[in-house]
């Protein structure tokens, strides 16, 4: 069975607290989601990105730690090439984003610019794969809307408005009765929600009922819950990260939480987030799949495959090594870790230094790790070589998804944009 992920726009709903007002903000949250990468192409070997961020989990209680500097470790080794390609010029990176974008789609150019601007600000290579990788993930996530409308948005928020006042037994009536009241922009905080098209119109509600707690009787440390948006479904806390770390290229006339939302912003951190770092992978596939699951993910899982084999017990293959709580390493062992200490004979492998290097798990040195190379030499014992990157088996949990819908999903669909996109540049 696969993990289960809450995605895109999770309802995962704080305790009730002062009345039918502060249902509203129990009910949302949690209301976005966590993000939402895959493997770098044989590009990468010629002009490797630089190494960066490690990656950010903003997922509830299991989420890893935000990253909050650089990630200062070697690009992985390149794959030897005949001959290297130059890089581009702005002006031929230019030409050749604009050839791989769709003929039809609206506001190419605008599109263009910000796609280019990000590329040239994160110091991004001007290459076919990554332009490539970055529209396949934005028509993916977001069709080309610079705010994308979720179809059905005040019902999902209704709903589990009434699901958590029927619980306390309160008449969702009771709820709607309190929002009546005028919100900032004029409009009554009811009117707001019934009238709910995009997730950037939802932030903003509630950005108005944090700021306005006071008035309505909410807590005064009420926080916005909406996590992830933006075209690329960004999540929030990396953006917040990223700018401590990466100087943002333009001048900030808002708060970072609302230029995530915005089709400049939102395209920026997203790009940011997929490819300003350095995998180790050969297919394009993993790097979506890490954007998903989370960078290093797909090594991470195939890592645990590993670590299956070797030690005959049942791993759950989610890229995450550790358990978390509030960000930081819980102290309660994984099953991961379990099957480390059952195995550590063998490893030659104290559970001290098994520790030391798990904690390493969302950055790349994970990898040139003692304890990664020695699992792999355990398991491919008198066998055939693993695989260094498997998708990770994680279903995506959600209001706005009907179906069963996993990681590997979520990647393969996205690949599928991704070869088509080459295919333009042909």
């Amino acid at each position: 069975m696969p993990a289960t992920r809450s995605h895109l726009l999770p309802f995962k709903l704080a305790p009730l607290a002062l009345g039918a007002l502060a249902l509203l903000s129990a009910a949302s949250a949690g209301m976005a989601a966590d993000q939402p990468a895959s493997a770098a192409s044989s590009s990468e070997a010629v002009q490797p990105l630089p190494n960066v961020l490690n990656d950010l989990y903003p997922e509830d209680s299991e989420a890893a730690p935000v990253a909050s500097a650089v990630e200062s470790v070697p690009t992985p080794t390149p794959q030897p090439q005949a001959t290297p390609v130059p890089a581009l010029t702005a002006a031929q990176g230019k030409a050749l984003l604009l050839k791989l974008l769709p003929a039809r789609m609206p506001d190419r150019q605008g599109w263009a610019d910000d796609i280019f601007d990000a590329f040239t600000a994160l110091k991004i290579p001007y290459t076919a794969e990554y332009f490539c990788a970055a529209n396949a993930v934005i028509e993916q996530e977001s069709s080309w809307q610079g705010d994308p409308t979720v179809p059905g948005l005040p019902k999902i928020v209704w709903d589990k408005i009434g699901e958590k006042a029927g619980a306390k037994h309160i008449p969702l009536i009771a709820v709607q009765t309190a929002l009546l009241k005028t919100s900032p922009n004029g409009q009554s905080y009811k009117s707001r929600i019934d009238n709910l098209r995009t997730e950037r119109e939802m932030n903003a509600i509630f950005e108005d009922l944090a700021n306005d707690a006071a008035r309505l009787g909410l807590s005064m440390n009420m926080n916005n819950p909406i996590r992830t948006g933006g075209p690329m479904q960004v999540s929030v806390e990396f953006a917040e990260a990223h700018v401590r770390a990466w100087p943002y290229p333009y001048k900030l006339t808002r708060s970072v939480r609302d230029t995530v939302f915005t089709r400049r912003g939102g395209t920026y951190f997203g790009i940011a987030i997929l490819l300003q770092y350095p995998a180790p992978y050969s297919d394009m596939v993993y790097r979506f799949a890490d954007f998903n699951a989370g960078r290093y993910a797909s090594r991470n899982a195939a890592f645990q495959a590993a670590l299956a084999k070797a030690s005959g017990q049942k791993i759950d293959l989610d890229g995450d090594l550790l358990s978390y709580v509030n960000g930081a390493p819980s102290s309660k062992p994984s099953d991961v870790e379990q099957a480390l200490f059952s195995i550590a004979g063998p490893l030659g492998m104290s559970r001290d230094a098994i520790r030391r290097d798990l904690l390493t798990e969302k950055l790349s040195p994970f990898g040139q790790s003692e304890l990664y190379r020695k699992v792999f030499t355990l398991a491919e014992k008198n066998g055939k070589p693993l695989p260094r990157a498997v998708l990770p088996e994680i279903r995506l949990i959600s209001p706005k998804i009907t179906r069963k819908l996993t990681t590997a999903w979520f990647a393969e669909r996205v690949d599928g944009r991704y070869q088509a996109c080459l295919a333009r540049g042909k």
